[in-house]
């Protein structure tokens, strides 16, 4: 692997790094760690990196190690720069035949992300996005019983992402991950939404296996100075005709990473919350309240796959960017020894992206729009 951006003031590269070397599967051979060569190249001796890999520039990184004999060359590239840069750097790698594996959102915009996917389908190499929360056992378990229509018909959904950093304009203090968080330039239309709103989106569709088919939204900016939403809520018809609440918020004082989803249908609902990931509560009418566990008792073929600890030990957060490296990685193995990938071992892809950047367009049109405020999800 290959790492563009993730200097050692970075925080999401680290998160990377130790996710993707959980397994053995993936080592980090080169990187250009920032647009600065002087930063890159401390955090390259940091990482014990030799000298001669630790680049300057993602350009100079992609072509001089296209130059190096295959075997030699790092096999696929790791993005985990700002969202402004998602898109050139991707491009330029896949061009070039690297594989990518690329921080969420895909890109700065939907029409970036749409001509992403022309690239890549036409690259033929494989393209992944850290979608990282569905990463986690249960969520693996959530969606099998959605599949498997132990839920019955899906009638409700109810995705939560609150937290509480930006409560003041952190930003206007030099911090680095709320500045270009806040800054459209850097981080697109949409600030929490595009932060962490699409990952409520992604964790609602890749559960229940639906389509949004109309939203409407409120966004807010509370903290006066700041540029882009720090508020959202967002009421969606669903394309089977289920009713859903999204709600994304960075300013809701004292709140940590609190994503959290409940889905009800015509059987049963479950309920899961991204600060006990362990645990999955399943609800009906007739059947009461029952917990079920992380690697405790019977749960899916697919639960099981992505569980690493013994019972009572967290899946936590890196592990979920281990899973999505690991199946990545399993995809590469696969790719070359001519042999198809279990789709078991699934991870999000360009269409993911798509969606994403999608969501976030329709959902800034219907909170710029008083008087049409029913938006038709446009991809």
């Amino acid at each position: 692997m290959g790492m563009i951006g993730g200097s050692l003031e970075a925080f999401i590269g680290a998160v990377h790094r130790r996710g993707s070397q959980l397994d053995g599967e993936i080592e980090l051979v080169c990187g250009a760690f920032s647009s600065s060569a002087e930063k890159s190249k401390v955090t390259g001796a940091a990482l014990y990196l030799e000298p001669s890999r630790v680049y300057g520039s993602y350009e100079e990184m992609i072509l001089q190690e296209k130059a190096l004999p295959e075997g030699e060359r790092m096999d696929f590239v790791s993005i985990v720069t700002p969202n402004h840069l998602h898109f050139p750097a991707a491009k330029m790698a896949l061009e070039n035949g690297f594989h990518v594996v690329c921080d969420k959102p895909a890109t700065l915009n939907l029409a970036e992300a749409k001509e992403l996917k022309k690239i890549i389908d036409a690259s033929g190499l494989i393209f992944a996005l850290t979608h990282n929360y569905t990463g986690y056992p249960m969520i693996k378990e959530a969606k099998h019983l959605v599949d498997s229509g132990e839920l019955g018909e899906i009638r409700k959904v109810i995705v939560e992402y609150p937290q509480g950093w930006l409560i003041d304009l952190v930003e206007a203090t030099g911090q680095k991950q709320a500045a270009w968080r806040t800054d459209p330039a850097r981080c697109g239309a949409a600030g929490a939404i595009g932060d962490i709103g699409t990952h409520a989106e992604n964790l609602a569709e890749y559960i229940t296996g639906l389509h949004i088919d109309e939203l409407c939204a409120d966004l807010t900016i509370f903290v006066d100075g700041r540029q882009l939403d720090d508020d959202g809520n967002i009421l969606i018809h669903y394309n089977n005709g289920a009713r859903g609440v999204l709600h994304c918020s960075q300013i809701c004082n004292g709140e940590e990473n609190d994503l959290n989803i409940r889905v009800y249908g015509s059987k049963a609902g479950i309920v899961w919350h991204q600060m006990d990931p362990n645990t999955l509560i399943i609800k009906s009418r007739d059947g009461g309240s029952r917990t079920i566990r992380t690697n405790v008792g019977t749960l899916s073929a697919q639960a099981q796959a992505h569980t690493r600890q013994p019972a009572g030990h967290p899946e936590g957060y890196v592990e979920t960017f281990a899973n999505i490296y690991r199946n990545f990685a399993f995809a590469l193995r696969a790719r070359w020894e001519g042999k198809e990938q279990d789709s078991m071992y699934d991870f999000p892809g360009i269409d993911e992206g798509i969606k994403g950047m999608a969501f976030i367009e329709n959902v800034v049109r219907s909170s710029k729009d008083n008087t049409n405020k029913w938006t038709k999800f446009e991809i």
